[in-house]
């Protein structure tokens, strides 16, 4: 949960500088008007580089004048700096990766994600999800049913009251598999085309015909966080590891190696109607 609680310091940090210097402070003006403050203090809190008390903010929030709004936002920020939720039960069970991935899922507003060979874990089901797991796995001693579930659970997400809105570019290699069979892989698409006609999923096919493109050099995924697109996150995953990327200017690459990406896909009906298709195949 270490990468969890870093990405909420960011957010946190990120938006207490913006008010401090919207208010006309430097570190130090800010840091002689607190009590218990001070510039180094200030500007460690802004780099994230320290853990920051509920009655701080409130202290340096009514120093910059922060609207209501801001003000319960930053300090629910605070306040989940240790929550805990669904996915802290499955700690020991999957590996640290898997439960940072639901935890940042849990508060994220937005996932675009590309994916070679199979269909992304939040929209897959069960059957589709052991399948994949059992094949892909190259850890002896994994948990399939733990991890199985976690992916099934991660999808609350879709229809919660804020719903997390999905950007997915699949490619076509991965509608013609035969992953589980062909009554899994039916069972799959007809899935991925209920999914795609929520009003916060967007599903689009990769065609094999397309011209060279970024996602050839592999799949990703990038997290959009309400606060700010600066905190925004990038998750690329490989058979043996999970790499996250923070830096702006590397989040930036990969935002604009997936709108070149959407370029060169189907439009969204078309994709509807590939996918439809390849299901009517199976299915018949």
């Amino acid at each position: 949960m270490a990468l969890v609680q870093t990405v909420r310091r960011r957010q946190l940090g990120a938006e207490l500088r913006k008010l401090r210097t919207h208010a006309g402070l430097s570190v130090d003006e800010a840091g002689d008007q607190v009590e218990g403050w001070s510039g180094t203090k200030i500007s460690r809190a802004e780099n994230a580089k320290v853990a920051v008390k509920e009655k701080d903010v409130i202290a340096l929030l009514n120093l910059y004048n922060a609207d209501k709004t801001l003000t319960d936002a930053l300090l629910d920020l605070v306040r989940n700096a240790g929550k805990r939720g669904w996915w802290q039960s499955y700690t020991g069970s999957v590996n640290g990766e898997t439960v940072d991935l639901a935890a940042l899922e849990s508060e994220a507003s937005s996932v675009t994600t590309f994916e070679w060979a199979v269909v992304p874990g939040l929209l897959q089901t069960a059957d589709y999800a052991r399948s994949v797991v059992e094949r892909l796995n190259t850890r002896p001693d994994v948990n399939i049913q733990a991890l199985v579930e976690v992916r099934m659970a991660r999808q609350a997400v879709l229809s919660r009251p804020s719903p997390l809105k999905v950007w997915a570019v699949i490619h076509e290699a991965a509608i013609y598999s035969n992953i589980g069979g062909p009554a899994v892989m039916a069972t799959q698409l007809d899935r991925l085309i209920d999914r795609a006609k929520l009003p916060n999923v967007n599903v689009q096919i990769m065609p094999t015909h397309a011209p060279a493109h970024p996602g050839m050099s592999g799949a990703f995924s990038i997290l959009g966080f309400p606060q700010r697109q600066d905190l925004d996150l990038v998750l690329v995953d490989t058979a043996l590891s999970s790499q996250w990327y923070e830096e702006p200017d590397e989040v930036e690459l990969f935002q604009g190696k997936f709108q070149q990406i959407t370029a060169e896909a189907m439009g969204v009906e078309d994709s509807l109607t590939f996918i439809t298709e390849q299901r009517d195949r199976l299915t018949k």
